[in-house]
């Protein structure tokens, strides 16, 4: 069971359930933190929700960090881990963690459910916020009409304004919907240093993320 095989079962898992939902989005490689690091498969409709893949050739060595990383920023996160990885990975992640198992059959990969994803209960809103372009975020305060005297600013600092703006939730919904409306960014790299907010505070591979 490779790991192309485990993707394409969860892919047809997600189409099944929201194949027909015009309100859903699904990305493949969606990049948090920057684009520093990305999710295998996330899901945007009226929550975000993030789809980790493990098949039995992959190690679970960087799994205790991208429970960390991912932790902050989704809604809900599901680790689709390969059978022999199953137990060992109720071990190191979150108990609001979902968790399905793939097995490989005669038929192709199973999915088995082993237990159903709860709410994130602690996201953090500036790396909700983080997940827009500068352009974007701007986009919203304009939207509010509180973008004046903040088009020169850093998009660091843009973020930081969006979220002492509005509660949680309705920045959590800007977001969503801002993100299903993106026309093209699946592995894009960030190459503009003033749309993104990049430093080493959200840099998972520095010494001090």
């Amino acid at each position: 069971m490779f790991d192309r095989d485990v993707r394409a079962a969860v892919r047809h898992m997600l189409s099944l359930e929201h194949g027909q939902d015009i309100h859903t989005k699904i990305v493949e490689e969606m990049g948090v933190w920057s684009g520093s690091v990305r999710i295998d498969i996330a899901v945007i409709n009226g929550e975000l929700s993030g789809f980790e893949l493990k098949s039995d050739r992959d190690t679970l060595e960087r799994l205790p960090v991208q429970a960390n990383l991912y932790s902050r920023v989704f809604d809900r996160v599901v680790l689709v881990a390969g059978s022999r990885h199953s137990d060992k990975a109720l071990e190191l992640i979150p108990d609001w963690w979902g968790l399905i198992s793939a097995s490989s059959t005669t038929a192709g990969v199973e999915l088995t459910h082993v237990r159903s994803a709860g709410l994130n209960p602690s996201p953090d809103p500036y790396l909700v916020a983080q997940l827009l372009w500068k352009d974007e975020a701007l986009g919203i305060l304009d939207a509010l009409g509180l973008a004046k005297g903040w088009k020169s600013k850093t998009a660091k600092a843009i973020h930081e304004h969006l979220i002492a703006q509005l509660p949680f939730p309705e920045l959590s919904s800007r977001v969503r919907d801002t993100l299903k409306q993106r026309p093209s960014w699946l592995r894009q790299p960030v190459c503009d240093q003033g749309q993104m907010a990049i430093g080493r505070e959200l840099d998972p591979s520095s010494s001090a993320a």
